[in-house]
C-alpha cells in the first residue's frame, strides 16, 4: 500500500509539472507606454472610433485620440494597427476555469463543496492558474473570469480572476457574490430527447422557506454589533446585505425567477438572475424590477418542446429591447472560449455588432461591479484590451493578434496551437 502511494503521489507530481510547462509564462509588469495606431477602436458602450490611436502606460488607459491629432509626446512603443480592430477583453461570468480541468477525471474537479448551505466557501483559494484550459481562453479574446462554485443550495462565493498570474493571489480582482440554487417547481422525468413529462416538486415549498429562514438568520447575526461566536457561514453574507455583494440566484422558469425576485425584496437583496431561460416572457417584469440576468444557453437547444428553436438566440435581443441589464455567459471551463461568437449569433438576431459586445464586456463589467476598472475601452481604466485582424464576434474571420492585461503584452499560445504546428509540419499542412 504504500508502494502505490508514492507511486501515486509521484504520478499526479509529474501531471502537475508537465501542466505547468505547457501554460505561458506571466507577461511581466509595463515598463513603457504604448500606443496602438490606426485601428478602428470599439469602446464597448457602442461607440466606434475609425482611425484611433490607444496610449497605455503602467498599465492604465492614458489617452485616447485620432491619428491626425496624435503628438506621441511620451515617446510610446508604436503597434502598427491599421485596418485591425481594438476592443475590450471579453469578461466570462459564471465560469469554472482554474477549478475544472477534465470533467469526466473527478480528481481534476474542484468545484464543489459538501453540505448544503456553503456560503463561506470562496472558489478563488482553489483557483488553479496552472490549467492548460485558460490559455486556450485568452487565444480567443477572453481576458478576465468570474470563478463560480457549485452544488449545494448556497454554492459559495464566487471570485472574479484576470486570466494571467501567478497564483490564485495575483489573479485575483475581488470576491464578488454569494450563489444560491433556487429550487425548481417542477421537475422533468424524460432523458435528452426522448419523451417525458414534468413532475411538481413536492418539497418546493418547504426547500424555499429553507432559503428564508437562512436569509433571516444571516440578516439578523450581519446587524448585530457584536455576534458571538462567529459563523462563517453568516459572515460570508455581510456583504449581500450591505449592497457591496450580488447574490445571484439560477432560475429558469418564470415563476421561479417571481419567486426568488420577491423572497430576495423581502431581505432588501437586488439578486442577479442566471439561467433566465424564461426572462423573455417576463422581460418588462425584470425592466421594472431593475434584475439583470446572466444568459447561459444562447447556443442551446430549447427546453420545451413547443418552444421556438430559435429562442435561444433572440433572447439577448428582447431583453435589450426592454431595457434589461443583461449579458451572455457560457456555463463551463474549456466551452468559454467560444464566448464572442454567442454573442455574435445574438447579433444576427436582434441585437447590432456593437450591443452583441456590450453584451460580453461592458454589460458583464457592470453586472459584476467591476465597470470602474475594465468593461470599456476608456481614459483611465485598465489596459486590458485585444487586438484583432477580423471580427472578433465571427469565427470565421476572428484572429487575435495582440492581447494586453492590465497592460501587459501576454502570451497567446497553448497546447493546441502547438500541437496544430507540430503536427501540420509532419503532414506538411500550410
Amino acid at each position: 500500500m504504500k508502494y502505490v502511494f508514492i507511486f501515486l503521489s509521484i504520478y499526479f507530481l509529474s501531471i502537475n509539472i508537465t501542466n505547468a510547462q505547457d501554460v505561458p509564462t506571466p507577461a511581466k509588469k509595463q515598463e513603457k507606454a504604448i500606443a496602438i495606431v490606426g485601428a478602428r477602436l470599439h469602446v464597448g458602450n457602442g461607440q466606434v472610433i475609425e482611425n484611433s490611436v490607444l496610449v497605455f502606460d503602467k498599465g492604465k488607459i492614458i489617452e485616447i485620440t485620432t491619428v491626425d491629432k496624435f503628438t506621441n509626446s511620451l515617446q510610446a512603443t508604436i503597434i502598427d494597427a491599421k485596418n485591425k480592430d481594438v476592443y475590450p477583453g471579453a469578461i466570462a461570468p459564471i465560469t469554472s476555469i482554474g477549478l475544472q480541468e477534465v470533467e469526466a477525471v473527478r480528481a481534476t474537479n474542484d468545484v464543489r463543496e459538501v453540505g448544503l448551505m456553503n456560503s463561506n466557501v470562496r472558489s478563488a483559494i482553489a483557483y488553479n492558474t496552472d490549467s492548460r484550459v485558460t490559455p486556450t481562453i485568452r487565444t480567443n479574446g477572453i481576458l478576465t473570469a468570474q470563478i463560480v462554485p457549485e452544488g449545494g443550495r448556497i454554492s459559495g462565493t464566487s471570485s472574479i480572476a484576470q486570466l494571467d498570474a501567478w497564483n490564485w493571489q495575483d489573479a485575483m480582482m475581488k470576491d464578488d457574490g454569494v450563489w444560491l440554487n433556487f429550487p425548481n417547481m417542477y421537475s422533468y422525468s424524460g432523458w435528452w430527447a426522448e419523451p417525458g413529462s414534468y413532475e411538481k416538486n413536492k418539497e418546493y415549498d418547504n426547500q424555499v422557506m429553507e432559503i428564508n429562514d437562512f436569509l433571516e438568520e444571516a440578516k439578523a447575526y450581519t446587524f448585530k454589533s457584536s455576534p458571538l461566536p462567529s459563523n462563517l457561514k453568516y459572515e460570508a453574507m455581510k456583504g449581500i446585505f450591505e449592497g457591496t455583494k450580488n447574490l445571484y440566484v439560477r432560475a429558469n422558469g418564470v415563476k421561479e425567477i417571481e419567486s426568488a425576485v420577491s423572497l430576495c425584496e423581502k431581505f432588501n437583496i437586488k439578486p442577479v438572475i442566471v439561467g433566465g431561460y424564461d426572462s423573455y416572457l417576463i422581460a418588462n417584469y425584470l425592466a421594472e424590477k431593475n434584475i439583470a440576468v446572466i444568459l447561459d444557453k444562447c447556443h442551446a437547444l430549447p427546453s420545451r418542446t413547443d418552444d421556438d428553436i430559435q429562442q435561444n438566440y433572440k433572447t439577448p435581443a428582447i431583453l435589450q429591447k426592454a431595457g434589461v441589464l443583461y449579458c451572455i455567459a457560457i456555463d463551463g471551463s474549456w466551452q468559454t472560449r467560444n464566448l464572442f461568437f454567442e454573442a455574435g449569433t445574438a447579433s444576427a438576431f436582434g441585437l447590432s455588432k456593437e450591443e452583441a459586445l456590450a453584451s460580453i464586456t461592458n454589460n458583464t463589467a457592470k453586472i459584476l461591479k467591476i465597470d470602474n476598472q475594465i468593461g470599456t475601452v476608456e481614459v483611465g481604466k485598465n489596459a486590458t484590451i485585444i487586438i484583432s485582424e477580423g471580427d472578433v464576434l465571427d469565427m470565421a474571420t476572428s484572429k487575435i493578434s495582440y492581447a494586453f492585461i492590465e497592460g501587459r503584452q501576454i502570451d497567446l499560445g497553448n497546447k493546441q496551437i502547438d500541437l496544430f504546428k507540430k503536427f501540420a509540419e509532419k503532414y506538411g499542412i500550410n
